[in-house]
């Protein structure tokens, strides 16, 4: 299977495991309120910086010529490595995860697993796989065009997140925080 095709079925697969999310993982609709709209920012942001990236990696404009294959399969790597952060982060959660921001019956501040060391592992998963996504085209341009915006909106997403669960939790969430980073263990 050529790189291309193999970039287009991991990314439908990518594509379908996101609308299943979005679909089954939802919360009730008085929870949703909670979330400001940050999940409706986020898809359009996501949709508007790949198809502008996809396009701009599809035409060549930013093409690194130098070292081109190493730097398409590593991209494909960090898709796959994004993917599973992500979808560990998820089973982690449990019950608790839903793709809005909300509280649910029973919630409680989970610091086990990849969250003991970062706070939004699911989120640092998705940044990972879109970094990829850019990498993958061998394209300057498309990297940033992808990576920057999305990056954006998910540290908007996160700040409302967190006033959210430091509202509810209280200094419980407060020492969850003071001893993780956000998205980047150690650093962020």
């Amino acid at each position: 299977m050529n790189p291309r095709t193999l970039l287009a079925v991991v990314s439908l697969g990518w594509i379908i495991s996101e609308i299943a999310l979005a679909r089954l993982k939802h919360s009730d609709s008085a929870k949703s309120a909670l979330d400001k709209s940050s999940i409706r920012i986020l898809w359009i942001t996501i949709v508007l910086a790949t198809t502008l990236g996809v396009y701009l990696g599809l035409s060549g404009i930013g093409f690194i010529p130098t070292g081109s294959a190493i730097i398409a399969w590593l991209g494909f790597l960090l898709i796959i490595a994004g993917l599973a952060l992500r979808w560990i982060a998820i089973f982690t959660l449990k019950q608790f995860f839903t793709v809005d921001v909300a509280i649910q019956s029973n919630h409680t501040v989970v610091n086990t697993g990849l969250y003991k060391y970062i706070r939004h592992p699911s989120y640092t998963g998705s940044l990972l796989s879109f970094l990829g996504l850019g990498m993958a085209f061998s394209n300057w341009l498309s990297v940033l065009v992808i990576f920057i915006p999305i990056t954006v909106a998910f540290i908007h997403r996160i700040n409302i997140e967190e006033k959210v669960l430091t509202q509810f939790f209280g200094n419980a969430y407060i020492q969850y925080s003071a001893s993780t980073k956000r998205i980047v263990p150690k650093v962020y």
